[in-house]
């Protein structure tokens, strides 16, 4: 079984903001998968899938971005050996607008939904897709930026990075991630 964990912050007014960036590809995995059963477990929306035949548990944490861990845990206590591998789907503001990466195991660079992650589960080993939403401008805090929606124009082009996301998301599922890792990293998808 494979978990996967979109993190952003639950309730419409955090919809289409760039924190929630992993709620965004979480729920277009979903939509696109036909036999979905949803349920509220573990402290978040979730998801069972059945994607070329691997079980896979999609979360979207309802405790808000900074306790994102509580779910990951909960589901693991849960699952405990049947779950092969993690990947995180998180904003990053290191990263170009749309650019995504794949990244095995790692720090959080001040992420708190990953500082979270790593507290709750006593391990920073999990993979993750990194994808980016830009730098701040000028002197806007961080923590500000990402709460506010995405641009019109940035909106326009979110359909497609969404459904390249998606395409990636179901070879992690397919290949694992060192893949990904191959196949995705890099510049923006065209």
């Amino acid at each position: 079984m494979i978990l996967i964990a979109g993190l952003g912050n639950p309730g419409k007014d955090y919809i289409l903001t760039r924190h929630n960036i992993g709620f965004i590809i979480a729920d277009k995995l979903i939509s696109k998968t036909d036999e979905a059963q949803r349920s509220r477990k573990f402290k978040s929306n979730t998801t069972y899938l059945n994607i070329k035949g691997e079980k896979v548990i999609v979360l979207k944490p309802l405790t808000f971005m900074n306790d994102s861990g509580y779910s990951l845990s909960m589901a693991l206590k849960f699952f405990k050996e049947e779950i092969k591998s993690i990947l995180v789907i998180h904003d990053d503001i290191d990263l170009e607008f749309g650019v995504m990466r794949y990244k095995k195991s790692g720090g959080t660079a001040g992420h708190k939904g990953l500082e979270s992650i790593v507290s709750h589960l006593k391990d920073k080993n999990f993979d993750r897709l990194r994808f980016g939403v830009g730098r701040p401008p000028g002197q806007k805090k961080a923590a500000d930026y990402v709460l506010k929606k995405f641009s019109t124009h940035e909106l326009k082009e979110l359909e497609f990075l969404c459904e390249n996301a998606y395409e990636s998301v179901i070879d992690y599922i397919d290949f694992g991630i060192e893949y990904c890792m191959n196949k995705y990293n890099g510049s923006l998808p065209g």
